[in-house]
């Protein structure tokens, strides 16, 4: 069994779901909780309930998406652990992708002042990234994860088998965090993964990925420093995430938003710290090679600038970036003007392979 020691928790890889069982017997919980959506039901819950056997638990279904996690989901989240019973002895498994581990995180960190909650994620995202770390929370007024807690979970479970349910457009999601990883932490990381493609991703490159993270936030809990690095290009990426939810009628995933962020910020890199040019066009190639380009209208630019300065990671209504020194090592708290952030959506929209 393969595991990492995070903060006061591990993270469990390899035959997760069995070591899911031991945790729940070992810890007596009164009453065990199971968050999921109507995909995680119908793809994963019959997995979850395979390897917990006679462990009796309460099933609280959401509806999928980013558009929904909020804080009308977390009451009718709240309404069902408060119907079931839910005591301060309970706990609430997390069975799903981002949406879900946030959120749940969210609801359980708050009821009753904290219940205990585990992370089973079921999507690459959510096993690279959003389950690993202590960060719950939701979305409001369509700026991104505005609200929530650093709260840890007692155990993370990642299952390989439930990647296999994923289409490839959410295997492509997921990728960006684990690039993102590379880019700044291990060059090593980020070369071999300009050799595979999404669904080639293996068991070796994900525990590297959670492992990356996983050193990044045990050195800085709360966000104070060198957790930082983890938002690069998300300043941008969020932003475009949020436009798209409210304007496309299909809009990005995630990891889709995220890659087009990594673009700007990485042209950002190259113009505000060290980033080499070549370095540079070997992001971009790379980025481009994955992820379907997308237009950002110069119409949106005036609203993503809005969203940017609404990012949590501001300061004196300064825009926040983490920026790359070379492909594998990132700095943090580098502050751009709105003509160099425009001048980087340019740079998106005009770069021709």
């Amino acid at each position: 069994m393969k595991a990492i020691e995070s903060i006061n928790y591990s993270v469990f890889f390899e035959n997760s779901l069995q070591e899911l069982r031991y945790f729940l017997e070992k810890n007596k919980y009164s009453k065990v909780f199971v968050l999921v959506d109507s995909n995680t039901e119908i793809h994963c819950l019959p997995l979850l309930q395979d390897a917990l056997g006679d462990i009796e638990f309460d099933l609280i279904e959401v509806t999928p998406g980013e558009e929904n996690k909020n804080i009308d989901f977390c009451i009718g989240i709240w309404k069902m652990l408060l119907d079931f019973g839910a005591d301060r002895s309970s706990i609430l498994i997390n069975l799903g992708g981002g949406v879900i581990t946030d959120m749940g995180g969210f609801a359980a960190s708050t009821f009753k002042r904290g219940i205990d909650f585990v992370q089973v994620p079921t999507t690459l995202l959510s096993q690279v990234d959003a389950s690993i770390g202590g960060k719950t929370g939701i979305d409001m007024d369509n700026v991104k994860n505005i609200i929530g807690t650093f709260t840890q979970p007692k155990a993370v479970f990642i299952h390989n088998a439930f990647l296999s349910s994923l289409d490839q457009r959410e295997l492509r999601s997921g990728y960006a965090e684990v690039i993102k990883h590379g880019l700044i932490y291990d060059a090593n990381l980020f070369e071999k993964l300009k050799s595979i493609k999404p669904a080639e991703i293996n068991p070796e490159l994900i525990y590297r990925s959670v492992e990356i993270k996983n050193e990044v936030v045990k050195a800085d809990p709360f966000e104070k420093g060198l957790r930082k690095i983890l938002n690069f290009g998300h300043t941008i990426g969020h932003a475009v995430e949020s436009y798209s939810l409210q304007h496309d009628k299909k809009p990005l995933l995630h990891g889709e938003a995220i890659a087009i962020g990594f673009i700007c910020e990485a042209y950002l890199s190259a113009k505000k710290n060290k980033l080499t040019k070549e370095e540079l066009r070997e992001i971009v190639d790379t980025i481009k090679s994955v992820y379907p380009a997308y237009k950002v209208a110069k119409s949106s630019y005036k609203n993503l600038i809005e969203l940017m300065k609404n990012d949590k990671k501001n300061i004196s209504d300064k825009i926040s970036f983490s920026l790359l020194s070379k492909i594998g090592a990132c700095d943090y708290d580098i502050y751009c003007t709105e003509e160099e952030i425009l001048g980087s959506l340019e740079f998106y929209s005009n770069f021709k392979n």
